[in-house]
């Protein structure tokens, strides 16, 4: 897997203060997608062991929320297979701190395939959905168009439908 950047500070991607991660590749193409680069599966630079242990470093500090895991798209395949058992350290080295993943898949798709239902089991927060030009809502907090759903991944699991996160209003 390759990724695109890593933002230490991040206050954009989720509530509080992340370190954002990223990753290379992405099948959806999403028509005014702000990170059109990262569609390329070889873009940026390798993702190491090195990398995974600035990035742990990066999340030491207590006003450190979680870690924001972005794109490209962190659910494709290929990417799940590297980002799985780096999330299952972080969880280990790190059990309260939160992970927020962003998808252009929808939290019904993620269960479809045992590989991306795994990774989502380690995340806390899913905002899913492809980007809709047609929706671009820039009021609308950690999100670009109102299609995308802010969903309460542990409670959702726990309770057998979507539930969104409470801090959010749907739409």
């Amino acid at each position: 897997m390759n990724y695109a950047s890593i933002k230490q500070y991040d206050i954009a991607n989720g509530i509080g203060v992340r370190v954002s991660l990223f990753v290379s590749g992405c099948t959806h193409h999403c028509k005014g997608c702000f990170n059109r680069e990262a569609w390329d599966f070889k873009y940026g630079k390798p993702f190491t062991k090195d990398i995974e242990n600035e990035i742990i470093k990066y999340l030491e500090p207590n006003y450190i929320k979680g870690l924001s895991l972005l794109g490209g798209e962190p659910f494709e395949e290929n990417n799940v297979k590297v980002l799985l058992p780096f999330i299952k350290r972080i969880k280990d080295i790190y059990p309260n701190k939160d992970i927020w993943a962003y998808s252009g898949y929808l939290f019904e798709e993620l269960l479809e395939k045992k590989i991306s239902k795994e990774l989502l089991k380690y995340v806390d927060v899913l905002v899913d959905g492809k980007f809709v030009i047609k929706l671009k809502d820039p009021s609308l907090p950690f999100r670009g168009s109102s299609n995308q759903r802010i969903i309460d991944v542990k409670n959702s699991f726990k309770k057998g439908s979507i539930i969104f996160h409470p801090k959010m209003r749907k739409a």
